[in-house]
């Protein structure tokens, strides 16, 4: 390195390299001294006595430290000197010298970069200290006192699209089925099953009110809430208002469409002025966001009627929040697993229509799945997210939960959109999934598929072969894992650094991820997003079909899927006896589902592909026994 004119150093000072050096050894010999004989203090103690000869110098500019012999680097010593000036030996000893490059040295076998020398270990302290921790203060300061990153949104926009247009064609709208004449039902066990087309039909044509609609579903949710613990609030009053909206409208001559009057729950991350947005969590359960999520907005101006804010596992991680565990209502001993459980477990039980849960990695797949529910996880960007509590803003989707693909097709259209709030949120020109013509479509199927979807979808017209995904990254978990967790922390800084997760639901969840994420490099993070990048490449040259079926719940499928932001559809297909059944038998089962995966901003295929299998199996219209349990299944909840 070059020096400025006039600071060229002096020979080396030799008695402050022998105070060093024999610093070094103190401290180093201390460090591995063993625990029965003299003390480290004892060591330390007999320093001054052996450097009493040695002053400190009385001037010393520069101080040249070896490195590896290639180079060096000079470090200012004059600071240190009025620091020092006039200490005594042992008052210097007292502050270890060395002791921040030792455990720096120490800490970096951590972050995987153990290969830096003394010399620019105690460069990087430095550095550290003057330029990076305030930068981090400052930064945390302006982003991140609040939680839950409902504000100051990254600038680092993932974009899903496979097309590289830079802007949407014309969305329209969809064109939605007509229904036959639809005959209310004499009781409401037949009424709560109904789907979405059904039910907006006999609103439509006034065989039954926005206001009874919604007494029956409150009815519903109030019974089987502490049974299934799925439920956090049941928004009572202002459904009612919502109702009563709805119905004055159909009196003038105003019907907003196939969600007008529809009651429905949204998973407790979502924002609604005036009720408690909890997000699972015993911190956050008395919190009230004064803001309007975009899927409320956008609900609320269809005509469609809140009824209930649905569990979500705490800090939307796995069934476990801050009132118990949510069930699966095909089998209540067993839980729902995913965060989305209160959303899966309700409209599986007939508690709502429909409703809106949200994935990072798995949390609308896996709890859909378990319920037996039909769902869509829609392709990345497809749905706002403004006024959603955010794990990673490059990983999280809201979609719908309902009991037909039609019925999530519906939904989808009235939630997709774009949003200030949301940079990641796109316009996504989808077609029209009720005029795909499938025989048109080649549809793979992996190892893992369904075998009776195969049969089905090729009865039916479409063209099934044997496909595999092919790519060679093999840390697909670990990147998925990575952003996460780094994202996930950036969100609920505060909530750490203030001893929040000390209180968490399940220590073995969010606490052991988020510690472990501190640990995480920003350099590392930006190569797990380059791998990324490798993966969605590699995966888009393989993608040699239209779609493909395969397992909805592998964890592999779930992270490429989350990772490269495809859309997937989860339909029911059949149901097997639960394990150790009790021997006098019992209706309780467990459901079996399969996955159809589409690219990115395909989900029109994905729903087409789901309705034709569903228009000729009745899985999806099963109920489930939650009256019905045979006499001597004795149940432990």
């Amino acid at each position: 390195m070059r020096l400025p004119h006039g600071h060229r150093p002096p020979p080396p000072c030799l008695h402050l390299l022998l105070f060093t050096a024999l610093c070094f050894t103190v401290v180093k010999t201390a460090a591995h001294a063993p625990r029965t004989g003299s003390t480290v203090k004892d060591r330390i103690a007999s320093v001054p006595r052996i450097m009493a000869w040695a002053a400190w110098p009385q001037k010393c500019a520069w101080l040249p430290l070896g490195t590896s012999g290639k180079s060096h680097s000079c470090t200012l010593v004059s600071k240190y000197h009025k620091i020092w000036k006039g200490t005594e030996v042992k008052d210097v000893l007292k502050q270890e010298p060395g002791s921040g490059v030792i455990a720096l040295k120490e800490a970096m076998k951590y972050f995987d970069a153990d290969f830096f020398n003394d010399s620019k270990l105690h460069e990087m302290e430095d550095g550290a200290k003057e330029f990076n921790i305030p930068a981090f203060r400052e930064n945390r300061k302006l982003v991140a006192l609040e939680n839950g990153g409902l504000h100051n949104p990254s600038v680092l926009v993932f974009k899903s699209s496979w097309s590289g247009e830079s802007k949407a064609k014309d969305s329209n709208r969809f064109d939605y089925p007509h229904t036959s004449t639809v005959h209310r039902p004499s009781n409401d066990e037949d009424i709560v099953f109904m789907s979405i087309v059904e039910l907006g039909e006999l609103i439509r044509t006034k065989k039954i009110t926005s206001r009874e609609l919604t007494d029956v579903f409150l009815r519903r949710l109030k019974r089987y809430s502490t049974v299934l613990e799925s439920v956090v609030t049941c928004t009572e009053d202002l459904a009612y208002k919502q109702a009563k909206e709805a119905d004055d409208l159909l009196e003038q001559g105003k019907y907003l469409g196939p969600l007008h009057g529809i009651p429905y729950g949204l998973k407790d991350i979502i924002a609604v002025p005036q009720y408690n947005t909890t997000w699972g969590s015993k911190t956050f359960k008395n919190q009230v966001i004064d803001m309007e999520a975009f899927v409320y907005k956008r609900l609320k101006s269809t005509g469609a009627v809140l009824v209930a804010k649905l569990v979500t596992g705490s800090l939307a991680y796995d069934d476990i929040w801050f009132g118990g565990r949510t069930r699966n209502p095909w089998n209540i001993e067993e839980f729902s697993t995913g965060s989305s459980a209160g959303p899966a477990a309700s409209t599986s039980a007939g508690m709502v229509p429909f409703a809106i849960g949200s994935e990072t990695a798995g949390s609308i797949t896996y709890p859909a799945a378990r319920c037996g529910a039909t769902a869509l996880r829609p392709t990345f960007g497809t749905v706002a997210r403004t006024g959603v509590m955010s794990i990673s803003e490059s990983l999280d989707k809201l979609g719908p939960i309902c009991r037909t693909a039609v019925d999530c097709a519906i939904v989808l259209d009235t939630i997709r959109g774009t949003d200030a709030g949301d940079p990641s949120s796109r316009e996504i020109a989808l077609e029209d999934p009720f005029h795909v013509d499938i025989t048109e479509l080649t549809v793979g199927y992996l190892d893992s598929a369904e075998m009776e979807v195969v049969k089905v979808l090729s009865a039916k017209g479409a063209k099934l072969v044997p496909f595999k995904l092919n790519y060679t990254v093999e840390s697909v978990q670990s990147i998925l894992n990575i952003t996460m967790d780094v994202d996930m922390l950036a969100h609920f800084d505060n909530w750490q650094r203030e001893g929040n997760d000390d209180d968490y639901e399940a220590q073995d969840q969010w606490p052991v991820e988020l510690r472990r994420a501190r640990l995480i490099p920003a350099v590392d993070y930006v190569q797990a997003q380059r791998a990324r990048g490798r993966l969605i490449r590699e995966i888009r040259e393989s993608f040699t079909v239209d779609a493909f079926i395969g397992n909805v719940t592998d964890w592999e499928l779930v992270c490429v899927g989350n990772l490269i932001g495809m859309p997937i559809m989860v339909i029911p297909t059949g149901f097997k006896s639960i394990e150790d059944p009790p021997k006098g038998g019992t209706r309780r089962r467990t459901t079996v589902t399969t996955g159809i995966y589409a690219p990115p901003d395909h989900d029109h295929i994905a729903l087409a592909l789901a309705m034709a299998y569903q228009s000729v199996t009745n899985h999806h219209k099963q109920r489930p026994p939650l009256d019905d349990l045979v006499p001597n299944d004795k149940i432990h909840t």
